[in-house]
């Protein structure tokens, strides 16, 4: 499967990724109200944490999508589609615009500085953009590709960490 089919497979089933980018910010809301004053324990760090996750990595690469469609492969605004690449961008402001008024950005673990995150999801998603580029990706199944990404991600998440203890 490639991502082209991926994507293809996503535009058949809009309901899962509709449901899943709305649960986002819905899931952040909730816990905004429940745990309200509780922002310092563990357990809503943790699940503030991952709800930023879960926003922040598709928002970024729906942005990164979109940046290589329009420049690189110059297609029309119009044909972005608003399920793989709008709406998770939505859902990533709206997820942090929730979560920022219901806790300090600060008191999340793994999140010293929010751009930071964005600035190494960006990294990582230029690195496996080239790598593209000279076709490492060309015959790989999807699966071991988001393996890479993934792996990727954690190798410049402990990187980074390091060089900003030091």
């Amino acid at each position: 499967m490639t991502l082209k089919d991926f994507f293809d497979l996503l535009a058949l089933n809009p309901g899962y990724i509709i449901g899943f980018f709305l649960l986002i910010p819905l899931a952040a809301f909730i816990g905004s109200v429940i745990g309200k004053g509780e922002e310092d324990e563990r357990v809503w760090q943790l699940y503030y944490s991952t709800l930023m996750y879960l926003a922040l990595v598709p928002g970024i690469f729906g942005m990164m999508l979109i940046v290589y469609q329009l420049f690189l492969e110059n297609r029309s605004i119009l044909q972005i589609d608003i399920y793989t690449q709008i709406l998770p961008i939505i859902s990533m402001f709206a997820t942090i615009g929730i979560i920022k008024k219901a806790v300090n950005l600060d008191k999340i673990p793994g999140f010293d500085k929010l751009s930071g995150l964005i600035w190494m999801v960006v990294s990582v998603l230029i690195i496996m953009w080239v790598l593209e580029k000279i076709r490492i990706f060309s015959y790989m199944p999807i699966q071991y590709v988001f393996l890479i990404l993934i792996g990727l991600i954690i190798v410049f998440r402990v990187g980074w960490s390091k060089l900003s203890k030091s």
